[in-house]
Parts: C-alpha cells; structure tokens; sequence
C-alpha cells in the first residue's frame, strides 16, 4: 500500500533547460538532468510532458518516456531537445531513480514563461545559460 512506502525529499538534482546554440534565425534548446549529490543516481528514468493553455485552446503535448542509465555525482546527461514555442505552457519533468536499493522520485514543472531571458542564468556544472529548477 501507498502508505506503507516511506517517500524521501529530493535533494540535489536538478532539470534545466538550456541554450545550446544560437543563430541569427534560431536558438537550439535542451533539457538536461543534473546531480549535485555526492552519489551515484543509477535506473534513471525522466517522463515529458507539456499541457497548457495555447491561444485559448487547451493543447496537450505527446508523453517522452526516457531512461538514461546511471549519472555520476557532480555531473548532468542531456534529456531531450525543446522547441522553444513550448516555453508559454507547463512543461512538467517526472523523474524517478535509486540510491542503492532506495527509490526516489521528483516532479519538476516549468510554469509558462518560466523559461524566459529574464531567468536565464550560467547554469552550474554544464556552463550555458539556461533556467534550472532543482
């Protein structure tokens, strides 16, 4: 039962998304996955998605479903690439993964317009600017 499992906090990753590249006519964006711990994450799994209000219409976009291994503390692996038209509604990251025989989990959320220059900022341990949430 739910209530039997006893949920730790996650403490110590991050998700941010952040500006690869730039041309004069478009600006290469990606969501990466960061382990500030002092441990090694192991069966990584991140599900995305985005939902939201576009125009007055309620839009929904497809579920990713991604497992990427194991990631050594201090260190980040990229999730997927993000079109920028996105910012404006929720983009939500639902991670789960294990410390040792320990499982945790952690939903991330982007709020609309989250992503926006005014928060954009050198993001720790990749180096480029982007917006983080940990």
């Amino acid at each position: 039962m739910k209530k039997d499992i006893d949920f730790l906090e996650v403490v110590d990753i991050g998700i941010s998304i952040v500006l690869e590249s730039e041309s004069s006519e478009n600006r290469n964006w990606k969501a990466y996955l960061l382990n500030f711990k002092t441990d090694t994450i192991s069966n990584v799994l991140v599900s995305t998605k985005g939902y939201g209000l576009l125009n007055g219409a309620e839009v929904k976009t497809a579920t990713f479903r991604h497992s990427l291994g194991s990631l050594a503390p201090q260190s980040f692996t990229p999730i997927e690439i993000i079109d920028e038209s996105l910012f404006v509604i929720h983009n939500e990251f639902w991670l789960s993964f294990y410390i040792g025989d320990r499982v945790f989990d952690k939903k991330i959320t982007f709020l609309p317009d989250t992503i926006s220059a005014v928060n954009v900022d050198l993001i720790p341990l990749i180096m480029l600017p982007g917006v983080i949430i940990r």
